[in-house]
């Protein structure tokens, strides 16, 4: 009877186990569930990765790398500058450091034809007198708009370079809103890294015979009827410098110390930025000092020329009318040196 109860017992017990196959269904089902859950959620983390990517990717090409300024001595870093322009691309150019000047001056003492001896060198713009429209010097906002646009290449002109520039700039007459506005302009040059070159001329007399002489050829026109301020042939030289204009005494005296007062104040209120003081009769006889002004925009040394022809030559009573009044007028004076000889050419 024992027996028969445990033979009993253990067929009931096989009868209350689940079949192995139904089990092996189940788990094969459940593995296979498992297999699509898992494929689909690659599928879709694989996705918002590959978007994550190209959105990060994307954002990676924008972004640029700084350009390195730790090989310039700390004294310089402010005057160093990487412009970023909008109106192109600067490719290789791009981390060429460019250096901000003005070239600041009178009329006729020569800026033009030192203007187109900086332009001369490959890695130079000087852009002209960007201040002769009167709108770009109207306040100090405009200045300063004009003055970004520049500085930033973004102000194209003939004077505009395909090379690598180094050095950008102006040229900025002192009655073009600047000593008006000196106080804000100072700022500006030293917050932006300006470097101002002061060109002035010592004979103030001989700058006063260009300037009347250049008024009477904007009337007159005697260049086929077209006014030039500056040439490039010997035969239009000879023939503006054919007239002789004639000064008046009276006034002769008063209009030299005006105008040696504003350059005066000039160096007075621009003293604290950093500048170079040149001088067109020092130019003229001594062409190292083309070499110092490249040092002074740091780059490299090149043989600087200019294809403009000047117009008066000669001593100066060859080229007043009235020479002999203006001659005992400075005899005596503070001024009685511009009546001698200053250079020759």
């Amino acid at each position: 009877m024992a027996e028969d109860h445990l033979c009993f017992f253990t067929k009931e017990s096989l009868i209350t186990k689940p079949p192995k196959k139904n089990t092996l269904v189940l788990r094969m089902v459940v593995l296979i569930f498992v297999m699509i859950c898992g494929v689909y959620i690659c599928s879709v983390c694989l996705g918002q990765f590959g978007v994550w990517s190209a959105r990060h990717s994307l954002a990676i090409n924008v972004v640029e790398r700084p350009c390195e300024v730790t090989e310039f001595e700390p004294s310089e870093q402010p005057y160093v500058h990487f412009p970023k322009p909008k109106t192109f691309s600067r490719d290789e150019c791009a981390c060429n450091p460019v250096r901000n000047f003005a070239i600041l001056s009178t009329q006729r003492s020569g800026s033009g034809w030192f203007e187109t001896l900086l332009n001369s060198h490959i890695n130079i713009s000087s852009n002209g007198e960007i201040f002769s429209v009167k709108v770009r010097r109207s306040n100090i906002s405009t200045i300063r708009e004009t003055l970004d646009k520049l500085y930033n290449l973004d102000m194209l002109t003939s004077a505009s370079k395909n090379e690598c520039t180094a050095a950008v700039g102006l040229k900025w007459m002192l009655n073009q809103g600047l000593m008006q506005n000196h106080e804000q302009i100072v700022e500006y040059f030293k917050s932006n890294g300006v470097s101002a070159i002061f060109l002035f001329r010592r004979n103030l007399l001989r700058r006063m015979i260009s300037i009347l002489a250049n008024s009477y050829d904007q009337n007159a026109k005697p260049l086929n009827g077209t006014h030039k301020s500056h040439v490039h042939s010997t035969h239009e030289a000879k023939i503006l410098a054919k007239y002789k204009p004639t000064i008046n005494t009276t006034l002769l005296i008063p209009n030299l110390k005006q105008v040696e007062d504003l350059v005066t104040k000039s160096l007075q209120y621009f003293k604290s930025t950093r500048h170079i003081i040149l001088y067109y009769e020092d130019i003229i006889t001594n062409r190292t000092k083309l070499v110092d002004v490249q040092e002074f925009l740091k780059v490299p040394q090149r043989d600087l020329h200019s294809r403009q022809v000047k117009i008066h030559k000669g001593p100066l009573s060859s080229q007043v009318e009235n020479w002999e009044d203006v001659r005992k007028t400075l005899k005596g004076t503070q001024y009685k040196s511009f009546l001698e000889e200053d250079y020759k050419l």
